[in-house]
């Protein structure tokens, strides 16, 4: 079996750690250093796509929607959102680390299709957080994949946006009758309750890692 070669390396700005983009044949790997597991892999990106079809088939009735993704990864919720999405659409991504908008621009783009070549996407090359901060009734979705659910992994500083805090600031960013979709590895009940205090109608889909019916069960939470 063919070995992952090691394609470029990204400091994640704020905090030290590394990122490891490891390709084998077609299959992409993106790794902490330091860590034996994966952050992710592009065989694995079935709630990924999830993430962005459930929340985009409720905006079938906006002409012009405008969505914001937090975390690029592999792209493959940037693609899946375009895929849903129809042409007046615009969906921007912020992207704490420059070097994986390199990337997805390079080979790993391929894996996705090469998303960032729509003429429908943005890149925001900064904090989701702060930019969740600055935006006042500006998105009708927002989706959030920027680390591994209400517990952060690569960053403490994503807590704040499951907070009680970070939620009233996202509901501030959308639009009336907009919609916050939440991207975890698990459950978290207590991240459901909080959800709900914050006047917001609640569903915890469990999707599947790989499709249908294979791979890890992940969540999504659809909050309105």
């Amino acid at each position: 079996m063919a070995r992952f070669e090691l394609l470029g390396i990204a400091t994640i700005p704020g905090k030290g750690t590394q990122l490891r983009l490891l390709q084998r044949n077609d299959e992409f790997s993106i790794k902490i250093a330091g860590t034996t597991g994966e952050l992710m892999n592009s065989r694995l990106h079935g709630s990924e796509d999830a993430l962005a079809t459930l929340a985009c088939e409720r905006l079938a009735d906006h002409p012009a929607p405008r969505v914001l993704i937090g975390g690029l990864g592999m792209g493959f919720t940037l693609a899946a959102a375009l895929q849903s999405l129809g042409d007046n659409a615009e969906v921007t991504v912020a992207e704490l680390v420059p070097e994986v908008e390199a990337w997805n621009r390079g080979h790993l783009g391929s894996a996705a299709g090469y998303p960032l070549h729509d003429p429908r996407a943005r890149v925001h090359v900064g904090d989701v957080v702060q930019l969740i901060r600055d935006s006042v009734s500006a998105f009708d979705a927002i989706l959030l994949d920027i680390d591994n659910g209400p517990e952060g992994l690569t960053r403490k500083e994503n807590d704040w946006l499951y907070t009680t805090a970070g939620i009233e600031a996202a509901q501030a960013a959308l639009r009336p009758d907009g919609i916050l979709a939440y991207w975890s590895a698990g459950q978290d009940p207590a991240f459901t309750e909080r959800l709900k205090r914050a006047g917001l109608s609640v569903d915890p889909v469990t999707v599947r890692a790989h499709r249908p019916g294979k791979g890890a069960r992940h969540v999504i939470w659809l909050a309105w």
